[in-house]
Formats: structure tokens, sequence, C-alpha cells
């Protein structure tokens, strides 16, 4: 039992320290380029932190035979929205509670609202359509439905790259630099570009292996104290696959760069809404039922919420995001209720 809190416990600290690389990496690679804001958080970094855990309902769908093996991979592409939009929404919200508390800022969220409502317009409709006209009409629109979403997302990619968004702000030399400094194998002023791949990379790769580390320790711990293996599966499981997003998130959140930190949730989320989904709607029955449609449900509520503040108040509170722990809680309870 020590030993799985030790490797929990490593776990985290891997996250933690590996998100910190990974956003210094990232912000780099946007100044070096002259990236906006939106560029590096809705893109790079939404991307960035998506693809290893998008390979999950791939590697189910495709290379493992059996209904159980395309119920976890549906399962896993409709836990990424629900988790962003409710978890990953969250923890921003109380990052934003703890550095008030502390007094390292005010109350409130700093995004570039434009950025963000961008986000969302993409995401709201795009996973509306993937999720209901399959149940009203069957696998009769999936091909369309699906060249809609990856058309969509170019579209997107191309809009956020038009769009009218701050530069990066300049936050120190990245790590690795420092470093090839003090040992003196490099001193230029400006950083590599390998170099700055490198860094990202390798943060990204050590974030990954820590939250494997985590989830599957956590896993134990939880099946040691008589959790049903299937709640872990629904429930705990893909909290750790979003862990990067979150703890990226969280980083940006607690340096006061919420633009990006927001943008790297939303961004993840349209990025979720399209190209996994896409492979669940050509490769899979993508019959939803129960739960699935639940956290769909959800997951559209929470961002309509935040949208709707957009529009409404052309801002976003912090007390709307910390709403988003309330509809996982919800989610958790009635999930727990109907595997009793």
């Amino acid at each position: 039992m020590l030993g799985e809190i030790f490797f929990l416990l490593i776990g985290l600290v891997l996250i933690i320290i590996a998100a910190e690389g990974f956003t210094n990496g990232i912000e780099t690679l946007g100044r070096r380029f002259s990236l906006s804001q939106a560029v590096v958080g809705s893109l790079l970094a939404a991307v960035g932190t998506a693809l290893p855990e998008t390979v999950l309902p791939i590697v189910a769908i495709f290379f493992y035979s059996g209904e159980s093996a395309r119920d976890i991979g549906v399962g896993a592409i409709l836990g990424a929205p629900f988790m962003l939009s409710t978890l990953a929404f969250f923890l921003v919200g109380i990052t934003v509670l703890a550095s008030f508390i502390k007094k390292k800022r005010g109350f409130e969220i700093n995004v570039e609202t434009q950025s963000t409502r961008r986000d969302l317009i993409f995401f709201l409709p795009m996973y509306s359509t993937a999720v209901l006209v399959p149940i009203v009409a069957g696998r009769s629109f999936s091909v369309l439905i699906a060249i809609m979403l990856i058309g969509g997302y170019i579209f997107y990619a191309y809009r956020t790259f038009r769009c009218e968004s701050a530069e990066i702000e300049h936050s120190g030399r990245m790590y690795l630099q420092r470093l090839a400094g003090k040992l003196r194998l490099s001193t230029a002023q400006k950083p590599n570009i390998i170099l700055i791949l490198f860094q990202v990379a390798g943060a990204l790769l050590v974030m990954i292996t820590g939250a494997h580390t985590f989830v599957k320790s956590l896993e134990h711990i939880s099946i040691r104290f008589g959790m049903n293996p299937l709640l872990f599966a629904l429930m705990l499981a893909p909290v750790a696959t979003e862990l990067p997003e979150k703890f990226n998130s969280v980083t940006w959140t607690w340096k006061g760069r919420d633009t990006l930190a927001v943008g790297n949730i939303t961004g993840a989320m349209v990025f979720q809404s399209t190209f996994p989904v896409c492979v669940g709607l050509l490769f899979t029955d993508w019959k939803l039922t129960g739960m699935a449609i639940f956290s769909a449900i959800l997951s559209l509520l929470s961002a309509s919420i935040v949208y709707g503040e957009l529009v409404l108040r052309k801002r976003i509170s912090p007390l709307t995001l910390l709403f988003g722990g309330v509809l996982y809680l919800v989610y958790a309870v009635v999930l727990i209720a109907g595997n009793r």
C-alpha cells in the first residue's frame, strides 16, 4: 500500500514538473516565431497535449477486437470533452481562488474574450452535431458529419491564425537554454529551435509517463479500498488522461496567463470534438446511450454557460468555471447510483 501511494505521488510530481517545462517551452516557441497567445494556447499547446490521449481510442478501436474494445474507444472519445469542460474548467477556477486567497491576483479571469468565444463557437455546433444527429438519424449521415468536422477544424485553425491576439509575454529564458548557458554549451541569446522542440517533446513524454504512473497507482489503491473497477474506468481513469491539459492550465493560471490557460482547454475541446469523434463515427457503430449521452449533454451545458457569459457579460467569472466541478459531481453521483 505504501509503495502504491509512493508511486502515486511520484506520478503527480512528474506531471507538475513536466507541465512547468512544457509551458515554458511552448511559450518560448511562440515568442521565437512571434505567434499570438491564441495560436499558442488554442492550437500548439492544446493539440500537443491532446494527441497522446487521442491514441487510446484509436488503439482500442483498430487493434482490439470485440464490442467491449469499441465501447472503451467510444467512451474515451466522449470522455475527453467532458473532462475538459467540467474538471479542467473547475481547476482553473480553483487556481484563481487560491491565488486570490494568497493575494497574488484579483478574483477574476482575464482572457481575450474573442479567442475563447471563437473556440466555443466551433466546439458547440460541431460536438452537438456529432452527438445528437446520429441519435436521431442513425449512421446515415456519419460520413457527411465526419467530413464537416475535419473541414470545420481546418477552418478553425485558419481563423485562429488570422485573428487578432496579443503576442506571448516575455517570461525569462527557456530552462534548457539556461542549463546550456551554465554548462557553457551555448552562449546564444536566441534559443535554438532544436533545443525548444527537445524541451517541449521531452516534457510531454515525462508528463505522459507521470499520468500513466498516477492512474495505475490510483487504480490499485481504489480497488484495494473496494471501488468497483467499472466505476474506476468511467469516473477516475478519464481524469488522468486529461492531466496534461489540466496541469498546463493550472500552471498558466497561477502565472496570470489566463488566455493561454483557458485557450489550452477550449482549444483541446475543439480538437477532441473533431478528429477523435470522426474515428468513432466512421469505424464504430456510434450508438450512444445512457451515461455516454449524459456526459455529452453535461459537456455541452458547461460550454454553453461559459459562452453565454462571454456574450452577455464580455468576461468569464471564476465562479462559472467552478460550476464545472458541480457538473462533474452530478455525473459522478448519477454514475454511482446507477451501478449499485
